[in-house]
């Protein structure tokens, strides 16, 4: 029995390594990845806290080097969908019963072991299952995770805190229940740390998952649940399962007892899957939860006004940091042509300049795309930009998948505004720049507002205040993260909450209390100390 209103540890953000030469984490980071090099491991399913495993196993690769497994997954079937949900539910009343400082424990356990005695491991899995260099599994499946940990924490506790007003001889009280049923997580494989947020906070809050990752990044979710475990999350909480999209939907959004979709992957597939729980809408006890974060076409601006080296520095981190796969990249900018040829000249330079290579070298900026089917999209962009004859590439435009999925990073100039590759996500190392006219900078900014129908990201440079000012009105609707002055990506836990509009998303702002707000059914309680006697009113008498 609880008997004192608990507070929390206050949360930061946990600090990011360095990983420098002769420093105690590079060494131990180095013996991890050489010791998961020297073995294949059997990943299984993870249902009612049990070791599923199959006959239908598939082999594991690290997309920089097709050549050596490094282990097997167990495929699922329909039959381990319906397991999951059944698991999921039959663990429901415990949990959702269970007081709330002991559900943020079991979290706040999970983000010190993490950043703890299986930071490595954590690490190391992300390196080699999605090609990540040191620095980029550091902020995402170390850092991030660990700070989505804790500060759902905080902001569930300040969640709970809001209470309504209590007129005379009544108490009136919240409550936030978890939703009735089960939350269904499919998550993504550019980010470990979204793929643990994204069954994890909902689990928080007294709900269960099911839990569908993508299967590029099972390699990194068996460790997410070996850390869940440790941390004490009881069975049935958090299922894992590894069956096609078609076989878990075809159960999970039949099921009445589906209550949430916690999702982050294209928008052809969310738009797909909203679509199916509109028609099944009659089959649920209730209106389920539809939470998304999807595609980007994420922009670069800058004002006549911009410092060249600043833009420059943005463009190269910003779209190549790990290959350009995360939704937030800048894939178009847009330079003015009076500071254009030093954008350019610093640009190239520093794109050249990148060193590509298998992450476990440290000193590669560049590693591999995901997977064959990525290389060959992403390619095939290239090899067209090359026949249009309003484009030049400058810098990159090489691929080669003999060894691994390697794409060079790419930066392409087009004379068209509305070419393809300034329109269409691409998710890769590919950059499109427009170069303006310097004195006609408002007109971009309404090219830039409607070229894409995605609302994810986007970064205006700028010295002068009214040139901010104005991009910032005009591209109000245009980035759910407004960067300025700053490259497009890199939104950190509690600093800068996550997600866009249009058809980026629900813009439901992972690492913030809003996201939260959608995994809660809130209950509201009054209770009248001295009820009425009589049903008459006052202004019943005659007088």
């Amino acid at each position: 029995m609880s008997n004192a209103f608990f507070e929390v540890p206050l949360a930061q953000n946990e600090p990011i390594l360095s990983y420098e030469p002769g420093s105690p984490e590079r060494g131990s980071l180095k013996a991890e990845l050489a010791r998961r090099k020297s073995m294949s491991i059997d990943i299984p399913m993870y249902i009612n806290g049990k070791e599923v495993y199959t006959d239908e196993k598939i082999d594991i690769f690290p997309p920089h080097e097709v050549s050596h497994k490094i282990g097997t997954y167990s495929k699922g079937d329909s039959s381990h969908v319906h397991q999951a949900i059944e698991a999921a539910l039959s663990a429901k009343k415990s949990w959702e019963e269970m007081p709330w400082q002991d559900r943020a424990a079991i979290f706040l356990k999970a983000a010190d072991l993490l950043s703890g005695p299986y930071r490595a491991r954590m690490n190391a899995a992300t390196m080699l299952g999605q090609s990540k260099n040191v620095y980029q599994a550091e902020i995402d499946a170390v850092a991030e995770m660990a700070d989505f940990f804790r500060f759902n924490v905080q902001f569930m506790t300040e969640m709970y805190t809001q209470q309504p007003e209590s007129a005379p001889l009544t108490w009136n009280r919240m409550e936030f229940r978890p939703l009735e049923g089960f939350i269904f997580a499919i998550t993504p494989f550019n980010f470990t740390s979204i793929a643990a947020n994204l069954c994890a906070a909902p689990a928080m809050l007294g709900n269960v998952v099911v839990w569908k990752p993508a299967e590029t990044q099972i390699y990194s979710a068996q460790v997410i649940m070996e850390i869940f475990h440790e941390a004490g999350l009881p069975d049935g909480v958090i299922n894992l399962i590894y069956t096609d999209g078609p076989v878990a939907g075809d159960i999970v959004f039949e099921h009445p007892d589906f209550a949430g979709l916690h999702f982050t992957g294209s928008t052809g597939v969310f738009r797909y899957l909203w679509k199916v729980i509109g028609a099944n809408i009659d089959k649920y006890k209730s209106y389920p939860r539809i939470v998304g974060e999807t595609g980007g076409k994420d922009f670069v601006v800058a004002h006549k006004s911009a410092d060249a080296e600043q833009v420059a520095v943005a463009l190269s981190r910003g779209a190549f940091e790990f290959q350009g796969q995360k939704c937030s990249a800048a894939s178009r900018a847009y330079i003015p042509d009076n500071i254009w040829e030093a954008v350019k000249e610093k640009l190239v330079a520093d794109v050249n300049s990148f060193k590509m290579g298998t992450p476990e070298d440290f000193s590669n900026f560049i590693n591999a795309v995901i997977d064959e089917r990525a290389f060959d999209k992403i390619s095939n962009y290239i090899a067209e930009s090359k026949k249009d004859e309003n484009t030049q590439i400058i810098a990159g435009g090489g691929y080669d998948k003999s060894k691994g999925y390697f794409i060079e990073p790419t930066v392409i100039v087009t004379t068209n505004a509305k070419s393809t590759t300034m329109c269409e996500e691409i998710f890769g190392p590919v950059l499109t720049i427009h170069v303006y006219p310097a004195d006609e900078y408002e007109q971009v900014l309404e090219v830039v507002d409607s070229t894409s129908p995605y609302a994810l990201t986007g970064a205006i440079f700028a010295r002068e205040r009214g040139a901010i000012n104005i991009a910032f009105d005009r591209l109000r609707n245009s980035a759910g993260n407004f960067y300025i002055n700053d490259k497009p990506t890199g939104a950190v836990v509690g600093q800068q909450p996550f997600g866009g509009g249009r058809a980026s998303g629900t813009n439901d702002k992972a690492g913030s209390i809003l996201n939260l707000y959608r995994w809660v059914s809130p209950r509201t309680i009054k209770e009248n100390f001295c009820a009425p006697r009589d049903y008459r009113y006052p202004f019943l008498s005659e007088g």
